[in-house]
């Protein structure tokens, strides 16, 4: 038993770590050509810098205002998110607390919604937002995240069913209102879906590049994905730059990333196994 063990190891670890080697080549690819010149770089794109630079940073912080734009993408995204998991944790609670018809049908309506394409939206959503005056604001890009409080509704009700409705049911007889069943006994319990929701809500409006194009203009407003793909065209020749834009954007995710992946997984399958 202990020799298949470690032979399915051990031919896992050869399958595996080229197959990580190609995946982390084109991050290591963008990665070590921002320390490159652009001579040096089409001379000998894989290898090491010859002489290693750190001009291509310093050059787009002095160029760009890539400080304004992680300041705004900061703000965006906690704030959408915070919002988005608020928002569908309660409705997923009054999905659980008011169970009858009504439910089920506003259930329905919500996959309908969830099902329809975001891109077959933008046309309407632009003309509400036109009409709210909050095109080109930060503000007008949060409510156009707040769609995604839907998705938080599906994974979080999911998981609050395995909640014992007994202990709802005995705070509701002790009189507690709702709100405070809400608030003191169901989000305590759901804590870990909470955190995967949100990990997966940060990681898509950080990097999100559609709404931020449609509904962002000016400089002031732009976000780090908005700034990025503006350099394309700022940096046509000089790649090396536009690869350290591409690292600065990358890198909080990547650390966010190695930072709450346990999460996602321990989120996903605690309400599968709960109870």
């Amino acid at each position: 038993m202990k020799t298949r063990r470690r032979l399915t190891s051990i031919i896992l670890s050869v399958v595996m770590i080229p197959l990580a080697c190609l995946v982390g080549l084109p991050f290591y690819y963008v990665v070590v050509n921002t320390f490159k010149t652009q001579a040096d770089m089409s001379t000998n794109p894989l290898g090491l810098p010859t002489n290693p630079t750190l001009e291509n940073y310093v050059g787009i912080f002095a160029n760009s205002p890539v400080l304004l734009a992680f300041a705004n993408t900061l703000y965006v995204t906690v704030v959408a998110v915070v919002l988005m998991v608020v928002v569908g944790s309660m409705a997923a609670f009054a999905m659980i607390y008011r169970r009858g018809p009504l439910a089920t049908v506003f259930s329905v309506v919500l996959l309908f919604a969830f099902l329809i394409p975001y891109q077959t939206t933008i046309i309407p959503l632009y003309k509400m937002v036109v009409g709210a005056g909050a095109v080109d604001t930060l503000e007008g890009l949060i409510a156009i995240y707040l769609a995604g409080s839907v998705f938080c509704y599906f994974i979080i009700v999911g998981y609050m069913r395995t909640v014992p409705f007994e202990i709802i049911e005995a705070a509701r007889i002790d009189g507690a209102s709702p709100f405070r069943i809400y608030w003191t006994i169901v989000l305590p319990l759901i804590r870990p879906v909470l955190i995967t929701v949100s990990v997966f809500q940060v990681m898509w409006v950080w990097n999100d590049y559609v709404s931020p194009i449609v509904f962002i203009s000016s400089t002031e407003k732009v976000t780090l994905v908005l700034l990025a793909a503006r350099a394309v065209s700022e940096f046509a020749v000089n790649w090396p730059a536009f690869m350290a834009v591409t690292v600065v954007v990358l890198i909080p995710m990547v650390i966010f990333f190695i930072t709450m992946q346990k999460y996602i997984v321990d989120g996903l399958v605690g309400g599968s196994v709960k109870g």
